[in-house]
């Protein structure tokens, strides 16, 4: 089965920062979770993957075809939900259909109008007294309703409340159960993440600082508790970032079980995603 992404070796210079060297692969069938600080790439690396910006070097295929030379048939199958809804106010739902029908040849207009009662989104009201979880559900009915392979999501679920966000993830695991089906979810709510992510790459200040399987990350790493003096003994081969408080240090190490192995007197902790970020973003070098 063919990738439905496969990024290498992706460059884009804006001077003061820079993607460098983005390796990205995502099989059929999964969920990825792109995360980072803000600035650190992630919507850079999205406008890339769509051809919104011209990228500096590497190879970008989505659904096996490149993103340049084949542009038309690589955006066919492709649905795509931005942080904000780009519909203009004055429209209702059932004008959108109308609008883009004619611009997808497998758009289908029974299966617009089904999200929209699953949705509980009236056809007739225009978008403006929409709410923002009702506009977002909106964004993701027009993006389902081409019936894309591939679903690419920018800060979808961002400022949702948290029973608007469960049934939006519903859906997203509902659509991948097809395994020629696959979502990128760019997110700041990681915990979102942890929920319906298989795999997760981290941007950091332009660069994949980790990726890989999601529980493979959470089950590896960990978080250990210990003193100034007992931070100051541990082999810096071990450990990934430290932070040092007023009450004590804690580092991340990479290997959490066989951490406990050799230092079976400190404490190891799991992780969450969360955890790792604030280490990478806000720690220090061991």
């Amino acid at each position: 089965m063919t990738n439905c992404i496969e990024i290498h070796g992706l460059r884009k210079s804006y001077g003061s920062f820079a993607l460098n060297d983005i390796h990205l692969t995502l099989p059929g069938g999964a969920i990825m979770g792109l995360i980072g600080e803000n600035g650190a790439g992630k919507t850079t690396t999205i406008k890339c993957m769509l051809g919104l910006i011209r990228r500096d070097g590497g190879e970008i295929a989505l659904l096996g075809r490149d993103i340049l030379t084949q542009d038309r048939e690589a955006k066919r199958d492709i649905g795509v939900v931005l942080d904000e809804c780009f519909f203009h106010n004055s429209l209702r739902p059932r004008d959108i259909g109308s609008i883009l029908a004619p611009f997808f040849p497998t758009w289908d207009d029974g299966l617009y109008r089904s999200y929209l009662d699953k949705f509980s989104l009236p056809a007739g009201q225009p978008v403006k007294e929409f709410s923002r979880g009702m506009k977002m559900k909106l964004s993701l009915a027009a993006a389902l309703a081409h019936r894309p392979k591939l679903l690419i999501l920018d800060e979808a679920t961002a400022g949702l409340d948290p029973v608007v966000r469960d049934e939006i993830l519903e859906e997203f695991l509902a659509f991948v159960c097809d395994e020629d089906h696959a979502i990128l979810l760019s997110s700041h709510i990681t915990g979102d993440l942890e929920k319906v992510a298989d795999y997760i790459t981290y941007l950091h200040q332009g660069e994949v600082v980790l990726s890989g399987a999601k529980d493979d990350i959470l089950e590896r790493y960990g978080r250990v508790g210990c003193t100034a003096g007992q931070l100051a003994a541990l082999p810096r081969e071990e450990l990934v970032r430290v932070r040092r408080g007023q009450f004590g240090c804690e580092a991340l190490v990479a290997d959490r079980a066989a951490f406990r192995r050799r230092h079976p007197e400190l404490p190891v902790d799991r992780v969450t995603l969360d955890d790792i970020m604030v280490f990478v973003g806000r720690g220090e070098q061991a």
